[in-house]
This record gives structure tokens, sequence and C-alpha cells, in this order.
């Protein structure tokens, strides 16, 4: 008998539904339900807590043995994790310094602890280490905003739409929606896999490469074909294994677009007043662990470990502020075309899962974008119109506004990108994966692209930094403002007409039936 089962013999020998069970370990009924059915184990601290509560050894517990509680568990104690080998991105102790960074950036008042953050982040991996995390997790989540911080920067709704400018374009639904929706879903996988393959490279790399290959400045897919044994030699980046537009039979599974066929299906299961709630439970349905990253895979473990929202979002997460949301508000723009509001509604659901404040404002900022760009194609006013749904005062307004200036004061594409370049450092993951260097990224490729698309979508990936979401983000406005004409067969053709996924249950799917599908809703 394992641990699930003698959880569940505890619990039902008590005549305890999941729910009771669950309420003196501050955990979910859905936590003690995969324990019971030993998909997750609990941790230490839920161990001891149910030994203690039901009068039994953790002998018992874990290795079966029968007892009462305050027998030896020394043999207990000295199991310990295999802190070298455990996943850089998932250990909260391995992440002092970005926590640091993070926390500094959103004001908080710990300056004084600078030092520590560092001392501690250079202790050898182990228990120490983890122990003195903890304690510096305490102290960032009790820290208060300084009083000199010059932004005010809500996670909550509310809070978010009372600092909102309203900014909203004009424009009416027009005969032509569905084509519309037709050039975002395009354009959104288009460009995503135009980003695709040199995903993770610094400019340093990426620039050299792109010139090699005749594709500077960029103006077409990178192809497998483009490599000669020179070029693999001097970038030995992987390069053959990678999916090209040239070796792959249908659009490849990639984050990007699983999230945007995963709303649908989370439409679908939920309707249109889905909760932030029925948001994890789709995750948890329908994808594993390792199919999300950063600030998701954080959250992931979190509801597994039975957090619950919004604890979820802020519980040891070093991510809160990254792109990762940014990438998932697509679907409900296309489903609310010229109503930002409620698209941008949707977004805040979504994204209040596992992020903050700037993480939630960029899922916002893009949701808007493109309930704006179904009607109206005016690309400045598609922009003000994402950021008429976030805070006035926050960084990331403040930065594509920035981005907005300098278009109107004459500065060229390689001046603005420039600008990102300056203002984020593309080597450290906190500045190549933030939702703000990314989105000032999307915003200039929608400015300076002037609506055509492959200029675009060509601008957003030459610049590096999250090259996939930049693509298909910027892809999936400009598809929206111009539809499906506007991406012509030299970047649709590798698509073959199929979007693969790693969502349970669905696999490879027909990209016209999820246009259909995405009117099916729009109607509703």
């Amino acid at each position: 008998m394992d641990i699930g089962n003698r959880i569940y013999k505890l619990r039902t020998e008590n005549k305890l539904s999941r729910e009771a069970f669950a309420e003196p370990f501050g955990v979910t009924h859905q936590a003690v339900q995969k324990w019971e059915m030993g998909v997750t184990t609990p941790t230490v601290a839920n161990l001891m807590a149910i030994a203690r509560r039901f009068n039994v050894s953790l002998d018992y517990l874990v290795l079966g043995e029968k007892g009462k509680a305050g027998g030896d568990i020394s043999a207990f104690r000295q199991v310990t994790p295999d802190y070298e080998n455990h996943d850089d991105g998932e250990a909260y102790y391995k992440n002092l310094a970005l926590e640091y960074t993070q926390s500094t950036e959103e004001g908080l008042d710990i300056e004084a602890y600078r030092e520590v953050f560092l001392a501690a982040g250079a202790m050898p991996n182990g228990e120490a280490k983890e122990k003195i995390a903890d304690v510096l997790f305490g102290i960032v989540s009790n820290a208060g905003v300084k009083a000199d911080h010059p932004y005010c920067e809500p996670s909550d709704l509310e809070g978010i739409r009372d600092l909102r400018d309203g900014y909203v374009c004009s424009g009416e639904v027009g005969e032509d929606l569905e084509d519309k929706i037709k050039g975002a879903w395009l354009g959104r996988i288009c460009g995503c896999l135009l980003g695709k393959p040199v995903e993770g490279m610094r400019t340093n790399d990426l620039v050299p490469l792109l010139q090699d290959t005749g594709n500077y400045p960029m103006h077409r897919y990178i192809l497998r074909s483009d490599f000669n044994e020179g070029i693999l030699a001097r970038f030995d980046k992987g390069f053959p294994t990678r999916c090209w537009a040239d070796n792959i039979v249908c659009a490849p599974v990639d984050d990007d677009t699983n999230y945007t066929v995963m709303a649908q299906y989370m439409i679908d299961r939920y309707g249109r007043d889905f909760t932030t709630e029925n948001v994890g439970e789709m995750w948890m349905s329908c994808q594993g662990k390792n199919s999300y990253f950063t600030a998701e895979r954080t959250a992931y473990i979190n509801m597994a470990n039975g957090y619950r929202v919004p604890n979820v979002a802020r519980y040891k997460n070093p991510y809160r502020e990254w792109i990762g949301a940014q990438i998932r508000g697509d679907y409900y723009g296309y489903i609310n075309p010229g109503d930002p509001e409620a698209a941008a509604d949707m977004a805040w659901r979504d994204a209040a899962l596992s992020h903050v404040k700037n993480g939630i404002y960029g899922e916002m900022f893009v949701s808007a974008m493109l309930a704006g760009a179904a009607v109206c194609d005016d690309v400045e006013a598609v922009i003000r119109t994402g950021l008429g749904q976030i805070p006035k005062t926050s960084r990331l307004y403040g930065a594509i506004m920035g981005i907005i200036d300098a278009r109107k004061n004459g500065a060229s594409a390689e001046a603005a990108m420039a600008s990102v370049h300056k203002a984020w450092d593309e080597h450290t993951g906190h500045g190549w994966c933030h939702t703000i260097s990314n989105a000032m990224i999307v915003a200039a490729a929608l400015l300076w692209g002037e609506g055509d698309y492959g200029k675009s979508v060509c601008l957003a990936v030459q610049t590096g930094f999250d090259t996939d979401c930049n693509g298909a983000t910027v892809g999936s406005v400009i598809g929206m403002m111009k539809g499906s004409a506007a991406i012509g067969e030299e970047w649709t053709a590798p698509l073959r007409g199929i979007q693969d996924t790693s969502i349970f249950g669905v696999g490879k799917v027909e990209i016209e039936k999820l246009i259909a599908h995405t009117m099916d809703h729009v109607k509703k």
C-alpha cells in the first residue's frame, strides 16, 4: 500500500470528505485527490501535519509500518532532494538574484537585504540555502512598496480599470470578420514558425547567422537548406534538428500556439464567464508539467501542491512579470472583435493565474489590441487601444508610449530597437524574457512594419529577444488588421493547413476548423 492509499484509508476511516480532509492543511480537495491517486506526493510539512492530526507515525504514512506518533523519524529526516539536479527553473533557491531584481523593479522596499540575497545566491545548493531562501521569500512577501516608487501597478481588475486612459479606436465589425480571424490565426502560426528555430539565440549570433544565409535584413523564413557545413560548424546550435520551414510537415508544436488552441477548448468547456480557477483546471487536465515554462511551470507546480488563486501566481515565482501571459491572450481578442474591454477582462482572468502587475498587463494589452485590430487598420490606434486597458501609471504603459513617441519624432527602426537593447540586457534571462522588453519589440515592429506582414514579423524576429513569441504576436495583430490576403503563400505553404499541439486529446488540428470554431464563439 503506497502513501496515496494510506491517506485514502485515513480519510475514509474517519468519514471525511476530501474538502473536510483538506481544510486543516490549507490545501485544496483537488490536491488531496492527487495525493490519493499517486499523481503528486504531499510535502514533508504536510506529511508531518497529517501524522500529528491522525495520531499515526511518519513511518506508517511513508513506509506502511504500524505505529503511533512520536516514533523514530530520524531515518525519514535524512531523505533530502537531489539539490544539484533540481531543475534550475523550478528551484526558487537557485533564483535568488532574479528574485531580488524582480522585487526591486516592482519597487519593493528590500534594498537592506541586497547583500543577503547575493550571499545566499552564491551558497552551494543544499538544505541550508533552501531554508534561507524560504526566509527571503517571507521578506519579499511582506515588503511594502517604497514611498518614492514612481509607478502604481495593481494586480486586481478593479484597480487596473481605475487607472486606464480608456483609449479605444473607432470602427465597426464588418462582413469580412471571418477573413480577419483567418488572417489572425495564420499570422500567429506563421510568425511563430519564423522565430521558432532561432529562439534562444542572442543577436551577436542571430545577426551573423542571417547575414551568412543571405537573409539580412530578414525577409523570409530561414531554411535548413540555407546551411552549409561551414555555417553549421560556426554556429553549432543543434540546427539540423530544429523546425525549419523546409523540413516540417505541418506547423510544429509550440507553447505560443498551444495556448491559443487551448483557450478555444476552454471556452467550449467553461463558457465566456470562465474563472481563473477554470484556467488552472484546464492546464492541469490538458498538458503535462514540461509543456509549461518559467511562470507557468511555477504556477502548475503550485497548483499540484495545493496552492490556490491568487497564491498560485505569487508563491516563490520570480518569473511573475515575464512574457508567459503575454503569449496567451490572442484568442480573447479574436472572440471579442471591437470590444477591447471584454477581451482585456478575459485576459486578466487568464493572466492572474501565473502573473502579477506588468505580467498581467502584457496579456491584457495584446488581447485588447487584437479586439481593436478587428475594426481598425491604423497601427498606432490599435496599439493605443491595447494600452487603453492597462494602467497609465505602469512601467509597461510608459515603455510602449516611449516607442510611439520615438516613431512620431522620426526615429528609425534601428534606433527604436537599439533602445530596447539599451534598456534590457538580452543576455540575462530576465531581460530576454520579460514582458516589457518583448512588448516594446512588438510595438516597434508593428509601427515600423507599416502594416506589411512580412516586414513586420521579420523586424520582430531579427531584433532578437523572444523571437517566436514576438513573431507570433506581431503576425496575429497584422493578420487581424489586414486579413488573410496579406499573408502570402510563401508564409502559409509550409503549414499544409495543419497545426500540431501537445494538448491531450487534440494533437494535430486543421487550421480551417480552428477558424470556423472561433466564429462560433464570436456569434455566441
